[in-house]
């Protein structure tokens, strides 16, 4: 039974940070992209950030450049989202998805949430100011 489970979301004060994990059971991340995406209230999903392990990539949108980091640990299976200086517009659900990984959509991966196969639950974080 393949599984995403996200979890570290919580309440922060502006200029705060946050660890959001994402840890897979059922399938390894060794031919997958792990994203992060996150979706405010009454906003579209929008994609944060991805992780290629097999391509060594990493990408971010442009308004969390700088701020986010996205990393893994292939021993737990589990891809973390560092998230520093948090600030109110960064507050949505965030959720964790992943997708066979595949070059020729590197342009895609932050763009289109219809290519991912599995979702985490997504958990709430939320900045105050």
């Amino acid at each position: 039974d393949v599984q995403l489970q996200a979890s570290g979301g919580g309440l922060v004060q502006a200029g705060g940070s946050l660890i959001l994990s994402c840890v897979a059971s059922g399938f390894t991340y060794d031919d997958y992209i792990v994203a992060w995406f996150r979706q405010a209230p009454g906003q579209e999903r929008e994609g944060v950030s991805y992780i290629s392990r097999k391509y060594y990539t990493t990408d971010y949108a442009d308004s969390v450049k700088g701020r986010f980091t996205i990393t893994n640990d292939n021993a737990r299976n589990t891809v973390y989202l560092h998230m520093n200086n948090l600030q109110p517009e960064d507050t949505a659900v965030y959720y964790c998805a992943a997708a066979p990984d595949d070059p020729n959509f590197s342009a895609w991966w932050l763009r289109l949430a219809t290519l991912y196969d599995y979702w985490g639950q997504g958990t709430q974080v939320t900045v105050s100011s």
